[in-house]
Protein backbone atom coordinates (compact mmCIF):
# COMPACT_ATOMS: atom_id res chain seq x y z
CA UNK A 1 0.00 0.00 0.00
CA UNK A 2 1.13 3.81 -0.51
CA UNK A 3 0.70 4.29 2.96
CA UNK A 4 4.60 5.69 3.09
CA UNK A 5 3.89 8.18 -0.26
CA UNK A 6 0.05 8.93 -0.40
CA UNK A 7 -1.63 10.78 -2.85
CA UNK A 8 -3.62 13.57 -2.19
CA UNK A 9 -7.37 13.17 -2.84
CA UNK A 10 -10.53 15.27 -2.13
CA UNK A 11 -11.54 15.00 1.49
CA UNK A 12 -8.07 14.40 2.76
CA UNK A 13 -6.04 17.23 4.55
CA UNK A 14 -2.90 18.19 2.74
CA UNK A 15 -0.23 19.83 4.54
CA UNK A 16 1.80 22.19 1.47
CA UNK A 17 4.54 24.87 1.47
CA UNK A 18 3.28 27.08 -1.52
CA UNK A 19 5.02 30.08 -3.01
CA UNK A 20 2.56 32.92 -5.47
CA UNK A 21 3.77 34.84 -8.13
CA UNK A 22 2.51 36.71 -10.72
CA UNK A 23 2.80 35.09 -14.05
CA UNK A 24 2.11 37.64 -16.58
CA UNK A 25 2.81 41.77 -17.53
CA UNK A 26 5.08 43.79 -15.73
CA UNK A 27 5.30 42.53 -12.51
CA UNK A 28 6.48 38.65 -13.85
CA UNK A 29 7.98 36.62 -11.36
CA UNK A 30 6.87 39.17 -8.22
CA UNK A 31 5.98 36.96 -5.42
CA UNK A 32 2.63 38.42 -3.77
CA UNK A 33 2.29 35.47 -1.30
CA UNK A 34 4.12 32.48 0.71
CA UNK A 35 3.86 30.05 3.68
CA UNK A 36 8.20 30.49 3.54
CA UNK A 37 9.42 32.76 6.10
CA UNK A 38 12.40 33.31 4.56
CA UNK A 39 10.94 33.52 1.16
CA UNK A 40 9.08 36.80 2.52
CA UNK A 41 11.84 38.06 3.90
CA UNK A 42 13.91 37.61 1.28
CA UNK A 43 11.36 39.12 -1.16
CA UNK A 44 10.58 42.01 1.20
CA UNK A 45 6.74 41.05 1.71
CA UNK A 46 7.42 39.98 5.84
CA UNK A 47 4.64 40.86 7.50
CA UNK A 48 4.76 40.69 11.61
CA UNK A 49 0.94 39.99 11.82
CA UNK A 50 0.97 36.36 9.76
CA UNK A 51 2.48 32.93 10.44
CA UNK A 52 4.55 31.40 8.03
CA UNK A 53 3.91 28.17 8.39
CA UNK A 54 2.48 25.42 6.21
CA UNK A 55 -0.63 25.63 4.57
CA UNK A 56 -3.36 22.83 6.07
CA UNK A 57 -6.05 22.52 3.94
CA UNK A 58 -9.09 20.09 3.79
CA UNK A 59 -9.11 19.23 -0.36
CA UNK A 60 -12.30 19.59 -1.82
CA UNK A 61 -14.05 22.58 0.67
CA UNK A 62 -12.83 25.53 -1.65
CA UNK A 63 -11.53 27.39 1.42
CA UNK A 64 -8.58 28.32 -1.01
CA UNK A 65 -7.96 29.34 -4.22
CA UNK A 66 -9.53 26.58 -6.85
CA UNK A 67 -6.49 26.48 -9.16
CA UNK A 68 -4.65 25.64 -6.33
CA UNK A 69 -6.77 23.45 -4.83
CA UNK A 70 -6.99 21.54 -7.90
CA UNK A 71 -3.27 21.19 -8.38
CA UNK A 72 -2.23 19.61 -5.08
CA UNK A 73 -5.16 16.90 -5.44
CA UNK A 74 -3.11 14.43 -6.87
CA UNK A 75 0.30 14.85 -5.79
CA UNK A 76 2.35 12.46 -3.43
CA UNK A 77 3.61 13.65 -0.54
CA UNK A 78 7.06 15.12 -1.12
CA UNK A 79 6.05 16.23 -4.77
CA UNK A 80 7.07 19.68 -5.84
CA UNK A 81 5.46 21.39 -9.15
CA UNK A 82 4.82 24.74 -10.30
CA UNK A 83 1.24 25.53 -11.46
CA UNK A 84 -0.41 28.21 -13.85
CA UNK A 85 -3.71 29.58 -12.86
CA UNK A 86 -6.00 31.45 -14.91
CA UNK A 87 -7.60 34.37 -13.28
CA UNK A 88 -11.33 33.08 -12.91
CA UNK A 89 -9.61 30.06 -10.55
CA UNK A 90 -7.67 32.76 -8.86
CA UNK A 91 -8.73 35.94 -7.64
CA UNK A 92 -11.05 36.29 -10.31
CA UNK A 93 -11.86 38.73 -13.49
CA UNK A 94 -11.53 42.66 -12.88
CA UNK A 95 -15.29 43.69 -12.57
CA UNK A 96 -15.78 46.71 -14.06
CA UNK A 97 -18.46 47.98 -11.42
CA UNK A 98 -16.20 47.43 -8.51
CA UNK A 99 -14.66 50.47 -9.91
CA UNK A 100 -16.39 53.78 -7.98
CA UNK A 101 -16.35 57.17 -8.21
CA UNK A 102 -17.91 59.09 -5.05
CA UNK A 103 -17.93 62.70 -4.06
CA UNK A 104 -14.94 64.23 -2.65
CA UNK A 105 -16.85 65.94 0.04
CA UNK A 106 -17.35 62.33 1.65
CA UNK A 107 -13.65 62.32 2.27
CA UNK A 108 -14.09 65.28 4.83
CA UNK A 109 -10.53 67.02 4.90
CA UNK A 110 -8.61 63.76 4.89
CA UNK A 111 -5.40 63.43 3.58
CA UNK A 112 -6.09 60.54 0.91
CA UNK A 113 -4.02 59.96 -1.74
CA UNK A 114 -3.80 57.76 -4.98
CA UNK A 115 -2.41 54.27 -4.13
CA UNK A 116 -3.89 54.32 -0.50
CA UNK A 117 -6.43 51.98 0.48
CA UNK A 118 -9.72 53.24 1.29
CA UNK A 119 -12.55 51.55 3.31
CA UNK A 120 -16.47 52.00 3.67
CA UNK A 121 -18.81 52.60 6.37
CA UNK A 122 -19.58 48.91 5.72
CA UNK A 123 -16.59 48.01 5.56
CA UNK A 124 -15.70 47.41 2.08
CA UNK A 125 -11.98 48.08 1.17
CA UNK A 126 -10.28 49.25 -2.15
CA UNK A 127 -7.29 51.06 -3.67
CA UNK A 128 -7.71 54.75 -4.49
CA UNK A 129 -6.87 55.30 -8.14
CA UNK A 130 -7.69 58.46 -8.94
CA UNK A 131 -8.46 61.59 -7.45
CA UNK A 132 -9.93 65.32 -8.84
CA UNK A 133 -11.61 67.89 -7.48
CA UNK A 134 -15.00 66.56 -7.80
CA UNK A 135 -14.83 63.03 -6.95
CA UNK A 136 -12.39 60.28 -5.64
CA UNK A 137 -12.60 56.47 -7.69
CA UNK A 138 -12.25 53.74 -5.60
CA UNK A 139 -11.18 49.93 -7.08
CA UNK A 140 -12.83 47.26 -4.94
CA UNK A 141 -11.73 44.30 -7.25
CA UNK A 142 -8.92 42.13 -5.08
CA UNK A 143 -5.78 43.87 -6.72
CA UNK A 144 -5.01 40.36 -8.64
CA UNK A 145 -7.87 40.27 -10.46
CA UNK A 146 -7.71 39.67 -13.94
CA UNK A 147 -4.12 38.44 -13.57
CA UNK A 148 -2.61 34.80 -14.53
CA UNK A 149 -0.70 33.97 -11.35
CA UNK A 150 1.34 30.39 -10.47
CA UNK A 151 1.75 28.34 -7.04
CA UNK A 152 5.26 26.69 -6.37
CA UNK A 153 3.99 24.13 -4.45
CA UNK A 154 5.54 21.35 -2.36
CA UNK A 155 3.30 18.50 -0.64
CA UNK A 156 4.41 18.25 2.84
CA UNK A 157 1.97 15.30 4.02
CA UNK A 158 -1.57 13.86 3.64
CA UNK A 159 -3.65 12.75 6.01
CA UNK A 160 -6.79 10.77 6.38
CA UNK A 161 -9.16 8.03 3.60
CA UNK A 162 -10.80 10.16 1.20
CA UNK A 163 -13.79 11.41 1.62
CA UNK A 164 -13.79 10.20 5.15
CA UNK A 165 -14.63 11.64 8.63
CA UNK A 166 -10.74 10.01 9.78
CA UNK A 167 -9.03 13.64 8.46
CA UNK A 168 -11.17 15.80 11.32
CA UNK A 169 -11.16 13.00 13.52
CA UNK A 170 -6.74 13.45 13.09
CA UNK A 171 -7.75 17.23 13.21
CA UNK A 172 -9.34 16.69 16.42
CA UNK A 173 -6.47 14.33 18.18
CA UNK A 174 -3.44 16.19 16.59
CA UNK A 175 -4.54 19.80 16.02
CA UNK A 176 -4.27 21.94 13.54
CA UNK A 177 0.21 22.31 14.59
CA UNK A 178 2.30 19.44 13.03
CA UNK A 179 5.46 17.94 14.11
CA UNK A 180 6.38 19.14 10.54
CA UNK A 181 6.78 22.75 11.59
CA UNK A 182 9.18 21.44 14.57
CA UNK A 183 11.23 19.51 12.20
CA UNK A 184 11.38 22.15 9.48
CA UNK A 185 12.19 24.56 12.28
CA UNK A 186 15.21 21.96 13.83
CA UNK A 187 16.28 22.03 10.01
CA UNK A 188 14.77 18.21 9.64
CA UNK A 189 12.43 18.80 7.39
Amino acid sequence: MSDENPTAEKGQVAILHYVGRIAEGEEEGEIFDTTNVDVALDEGIYHDHRDYKPLELRLGEGNVIEGLEEAVVGMERGDEKVVEVEPERAFGGRDPEEVVEFPREIFDDADIEVGELATTQDGRSGWVTEIDDETVTVDFNHELAGKRVEFEIKLLDVHGEPGDESARTWEKKKGKATSLEKEEEDGEG
